[in-house]
């Protein structure tokens, strides 16, 4: 399952530089995840980087786009195979 940034966010810019797949960016108001990237940090680390350093704990799953361990490893490996090409 892809993560989300709620709009308890307060923009301070901690959690895009984590996310190993570019998937966190700045939004019209708020930081946002593209769902399409977010692996949840499978095939990076154990636990989501942005979970763990959001000082007001805005990052939940999103039920709109619910992925299984394996789904979120294959999307992963597809994001690697374009980055290496």
């Amino acid at each position: 399952m892809a993560l989300m940034i709620t709009d308890e966010c307060i923009n301070c810019d901690v959690c895009e530089p984590e996310c190993p797949n570019g998937a966190i960016y700045q939004g019209e108001e708020i930081y946002e995840i593209n769902p399409n990237l977010c692996t949840e940090c499978v095939g990076h680390f154990s636990n989501p980087q942005c979970q763990d350093v959001c000082p007001v704990g805005c990052i939940p799953h999103d039920p709109d786009h619910a992925e299984t361990h394996e789904q979120l490893h294959q999307k992963y490996l597809r994001i690697m195979l374009v980055k290496q090409s």
